[in-house]
C-alpha cells in the first residue's frame, strides 16, 4: 500500500497540465450565465470538454522534453486565443465567435481595436490569471513520466468513440419536432450561445471551424423538397383593403437607417424623423431582427426580397448573391417601369452589396467611397449622401418614376472621439470647449446627424418638386448592439430577451391619413405591405411575412433563438416567458405557425429553391 501511495504521489503533477484548460472552458460557459437556455450542467458540454482535456494530456504526455513543452503550448495558445476572441466578441456583441465571420473581415476590420480596449477588464484579468497559471504548469511538464505509444493509440479510439457516442446518447439526433432541436444546434452549429451551451470550448471551436469552413453544402433531400412544394404549390394572392393602391404610381424611398434604435428616435434627437413618425403609417410594435452578424444587411434582404437570414446555418445573409429570386422589390418595381438604384457610403464589395443589388435586379449601387474620391468628404457623416450633387442627381432624377434604395451610416461604433466622425460633431455641437461626454451623448449626436440628412432629403424633395409624389418607407437595421455600455439600453427598453429587439418603422406621404398601427411586425412585412400600397398584385406564398395592413394579419415576429412574439405572449421553447396569458391550443397553433414560416425561410433560402425551379424547367 505504501509503494501503492508513493506511485500515486510521484504522478501528482499529471493532472496540473488540465487547470488552465479548465479554466478556460469555465469562463466562456459562465460568460452569459443569465442569457443561457441550457442549464450550466447540462451533460453533453461537460463530458465534451472533459474528453478533450483528457485527450490533450495524452498528446502531451506521449512526448519528452522539450517537444512535450512545444505540444503543450501550442494546445494552450490556439484555445487561449480562441477563448480570448469569444469573450472579447460576446462583450461586444452578445454573441459568441463564429468562423463564418472571418469571411466578412472587411465590414468589421476597423472597429477591432474599439472592441479590444471596451472588453471589461475583469475578463483580462481572468485571462491573465489563466496564462500565469499556464506558465507555472508548463515548469511541471518534465515531473511526469512518459505514456507509452500504445496506450496513446488506445487513446486515439477511445476518444472517436467517445466523441461519436456523446451527441447521440445525449442530444436526440432523432428529435425531429422543430428546427431547434439540440440536434441541429450542435450539428449545424446554428446558433453559437447555444452551440457553446451544449458543446463547451473545444468541441464548439472544432465543429464551428469545420461547418463554417470546411464542411460542403448539403443537399436537398426527397422530404425537404416535398415541403417546399407543400409551400409552393399553390398561388394565394394578396387580399385587397382600403389600404391597396393608395401610394400607386408614386415614387418610393427605402429610407434604412443604421443603429436608430426606438429610444433614439424623439422630439429633441431626431426632430425631423420625430415628426414624419407623427404624421405616417406608425408600426409601434416593429422588431428588426439581430442576427449576431451581418444584421445591416438581413434587413436589406428582408426589404428587397422578403425572406431573412436562415436560422438553422451559420450562413450570412449576403452570402446569398448566386440566388435566384422571384418577385424582390426590384424586379416588380422595374416591371412597373421605375428606375431602381441603392445608395450608401460603403464600397460595393461591403458585404457583397454590389453583386447581391444587380442579383436582385437593382439598376445600380452607388457607393458613395467609390463615386466620390475626395480627401476633405467625411464619408462617415450621413449628410454627404444628400450633399454630394453626383448621388443627388441621381435620386431625385425626374426622368422617370423611381425607387431609392438609401442606407444611412453615422450611428455606428466606435462611439468616441477616435472616430473621424465624431471629432467633426463635437467641434460643431461645442466648438472648441472641452466636454467630458459619455458614450450615449456620442450616440444622440450620430442620430441628430442622421436625421439632418434626413432634413435636407425632404428639402431636396421640395426643391425638386417631388415633395407630394414620393413616399418614404423608414426602418431601422437592427438595435444599437454596438454599445459599449449594454446598461444604456437597458434604460430604455426590455433587454434580456428577443425584444430587444424592438425598432421604429413607420411609412410617410405627404397626403396620407395617419395611423398607428398595433399589431406586431418584423423585417419580412416590409416588402408586402409596400407592394400592397401600391397597388401591386403578389402571391402571397413568394413571401415570409404578410401585408401588416391586411384585417386578416395576425401580428407575429420570430427570433434567431426561435422564440417569438405576438403582441401578448413572448414565447421560448415553447414556455411562455411574460405575464401573457394565452390558451394551450392557441399557443401550439402559433407555434406550429411560427415554425413553419422559419422553415419556409429557410429551406428556401439554404437551397436556393427557386434556382432549383429555373434548373428543373
Amino acid at each position: 500500500m505504501k509503494d501503492f501511495l508513493k506511485k500515486i504521489w510521484d504522478r501528482k503533477y499529471i493532472v496540473c497540465y488540465a487547470i488552465p484548460f479548465i479554466l478556460m472552458d469555465i469562463i466562456i460557459k459562465t460568460l452569459f450565465f443569465k442569457n443561457r437556455v441550457f442549464p450550466i450542467w447540462l451533460p453533453s458540454s461537460w463530458l465534451f470538454s472533459l474528453l478533450f482535456i483528457a485527450f490533450f494530456g495524452i498528446i502531451i504526455f506521449t512526448c519528452r522534453g522539450i517537444i512535450r513543452n512545444i505540444i503543450y503550448w501550442i494546445l494552450f495558445v490556439v484555445f487561449f486565443v480562441m477563448m480570448l476572441t469569444n469573450g472579447i466578441y460576446y462583450y461586444k456583441t452578445d454573441y459568441f465567435f463564429n468562423f463564418s465571420l472571418i469571411k466578412m473581415t472587411n465590414e468589421g476590420s476597423e472597429y477591432i481595436w474599439d472592441t479590444i480596449i471596451n472588453t471589461p477588464w475583469l475578463f483580462y484579468l481572468e485571462s491573465l490569471a489563466i496564462l500565469i497559471i499556464a506558465i507555472c504548469v508548463s515548469f511541471t511538464l518534465k515531473k511526469v513520466g512518459k505514456i507509452k505509444i500504445k496506450y496513446f493509440l488506445i487513446s486515439i479510439v477511445v476518444f472517436v468513440g467517445l466523441h461519436i457516442a456523446i451527441p447521440i446518447i445525449v442530444l436526440n439526433p432523432n428529435d425531429n419536432s422543430h428546427w431547434q432541436t439540440k440536434w441541429n444546434i450542435y450539428n449545424n452549429c446554428t446558433d453559437a450561445n447555444q452551440s457553446i451551451e451544449l458543446s463547451g470550448l473545444y468541441e464548439y471551436s472544432f465543429r464551428n471551424f469545420y461547418v463554417s469552413l470546411l464542411k460542403g453544402k448539403e443537399e436537398l433531400t426527397n422530404e425537404q423538397s416535398a415541403k417546399l412544394r407543400h409551400y409552393y404549390e399553390k398561388t394565394e394572392k394578396n387580399n385587397h383593403n382600403k389600404y391597396t393602391g393608395i401610394f400607386k404610381n408614386k415614387n418610393i424611398i427605402f429610407l434604412q437607417l443604421e443603429g436608430m434604435d426606438s429610444w433614439l428616435l424623439n422630439k429633441k434627437d431626431t426632430p425631423y424623423l420625430y415628426k414624419l413618425k407623427q404624421k405616417s403609417i406608425d408600426f409601434k410594435n416593429h422588431f428588426s431582427m439581430y442576427t449576431g452578424g451581418g444584421s445591416t444587411f438581413n434587413s436589406e434582404l428582408a426589404a428587397n426580397t422578403g425572406f431573412v437570414q436562415p436560422l438553422s446555418t451559420n450562413d450570412f445573409a449576403c452570402w446569398y448573391y448566386t440566388h435566384t429570386y422571384k418577385n424582390t422589390m426590384a424586379q416588380i418595381f422595374k416591371q412597373k417601369r421605375y428606375r431602381v438604384d441603392s445608395f450608401h457610403m460603403n464600397s460595393p464589395d461591403i458585404y457583397f452589396r454590389g453583386l447581391n443589388y444587380k442579383n436582385w435586379g437593382y439598376d445600380n449601387y452607388y457607393g458613395l467611397k467609390e463615386r466620390v474620391k475626395n480627401n476633405n468628404i467625411c464619408y462617415g457623416l450621413d449628410r454627404e449622401l444628400i450633399l454630394q450633387n453626383v448621388f443627388s442627381k441621381k435620386m431625385f432624377s425626374k426622368d422617370k418614376k423611381f425607387v431609392d434604395y438609401i442606407i444611412t451610416y453615422t450611428p455606428h461604433m466606435p462611439f468616441n472621439l477616435s472616430s473621424e466622425v465624431f471629432k467633426i460633431l463635437t467641434k460643431e455641437k461645442y466648438g472648441s470647449k472641452k466636454k467630458n461626454l459619455s458614450e450615449e451623448d456620442f450616440v444622440r449626436m450620430a442620430a441628430s446627424e442622421t436625421d439632418y440628412m434626413v432634413k435636407l432629403l425632404m428639402e431636396e424633395l421640395k426643391k425638386n418638386k417631388l415633395y407630394n409624389d414620393t413616399v418614404i418607407v423608414a426602418y431601422a437595421d437592427h438595435y444599437l448592439y454596438e454599445l459599449n455600455d449594454k446598461s444604456i439600453l437597458k434604460k430604455y427598453k426590455e433587454t434580456n430577451n428577443g425584444l430587444i429587439n424592438h425598432t421604429p418603422f413607420f411609412i410617410w406621404s405627404s397626403n396620407i391619413e395617419e395611423k398607428k398601427v398595433d399589431k406586431v411586425t418584423m423585417q419580412a412585412n416590409v416588402l408586402p405591405t409596400v407592394l400592397n400600397l401600391f397597388g401591386i398584385d403578389y402571391d402571397k406564398n413568394y413571401y415570409v411575412g404578410e401585408d401588416a395592413l391586411d384585417d386578416k394579419y395576425e401580428g407575429i415576429a420570430f427570433f434567431p433563438d426561435y422564440s417569438w412574439y405576438d403582441g401578448n405572449v413572448y414565447v421560448k421553447d415553447k414556455h411562455v416567458m411574460n405575464k401573457g396569458k394565452i390558451s394551450k391550443e392557441e399557443l401550439h397553433r402559433k407555434e406550429k405557425k411560427v415554425n413553419s414560416m422559419i422553415e419556409k425561410n429557410d429551406l428556401t433560402m439554404k437551397y436556393d429553391y427557386f434556382g432549383t425551379l429555373k434548373t428543373n424547367k
